[in-house]
């Protein structure tokens, strides 16, 4: 049966699929010798199919990894960065780093510090970044100010970004002192840099933005990770990823 080549790629461990998209267009991937096309399916049992001219199989597979980094602000959430900055990839040793496929889950941005998953399955990948699943994440903000209840109802009911509404969200006051506020914010949705935007645009910039959970799987509490380290994700953390159903909070 012929599978989707971006797909192969990914359930292989060699890239998620956003990447795997970008190997194919930059013609860095070819079956039975030709160049691969965007959206061409391949048959993965007999097909050859070539990554920068190295062969790739099924059973040459990587054994999956599945990592927690607590990030540091300053560090892009990409495996390499063409203006020379830091990457993620970078705070894992060796071993980790060389690893074919490893890529972090969706993005943090630069300016923000806390949990982010990495991992060579492009499948879980594709799931926990697919817009129609709900994994929420939680946040703990600091903003300038002190919010009235009724931008903190605007915030959770939605605000109009770039002509569409962003998804309900749970804003929760945590500490307030006299020219700033801590929130607890979960989000179900990730557009870009959201919170910053929303924060922005209801006059309470962000002065500090750490994501503390995804899903159920946390950087504090009983396994606290200092900032700039790692730790492998437990088989029941694995396991609430890929089966629990399309909402894990």
């Amino acid at each position: 049966m012929t599978v989707r080549l971006q797909k192969i790629l990914s359930q292989w461990g060699i890239a998620s699929r956003r990447r795997a998209e970008q190997l194919i267009l930059a013609g860095r991937v070819r079956v039975n010798g030709e160049v691969a096309r965007l959206g061409q399916t391949a048959e993965p049992t007999t097909d050859r199919i070539e990554v920068d001219g190295k062969l790739i199989a099924e059973q040459s597979r990587p054994e999956p990894i599945y990592l927690l980094l607590n990030k540091p602000v300053g560090v892009v959430s990409t495996c390499f960065d063409p203006q020379g900055r830091s990457t993620v990839l970078e705070l894992l040793p060796p071993q980790l780093r060389e690893c074919e496929g490893i890529h972090p889950v969706g993005r943090l941005d630069i300016d923000s510090s806390g949990a982010l998953l990495l991992t060579n399955d492009g499948d879980l990948t594709f799931r926990l970044t697919h817009p129609r699943h709900s994994i929420g994440k939680t946040y703990a903000v600091w903003v300038q100010g002190r919010p009235t209840s009724a931008t903190l109802a605007a915030w959770r009911n939605g605000i109009d970004l770039d002509g569409r509404y962003t998804l309900p969200a749970r804003v929760t006051v945590i500490k307030q002192q006299p020219d700033r506020t801590l929130l607890e914010i979960v989000l179900v949705e990730g557009r870009n840099r959201q919170i910053r935007r929303v924060a922005a645009q209801l006059a309470h910039p962000v002065i500090h933005l750490h994501r503390t959970r995804i899903g159920n799987i946390c950087i504090d509490g009983a396994r606290s990770l200092p900032i700039g380290s790692y730790r492998h994700l437990q088989i029941t953390e694995i396991h609430t990823l890929q089966f629990t159903g399309d909402r894990v909070e």
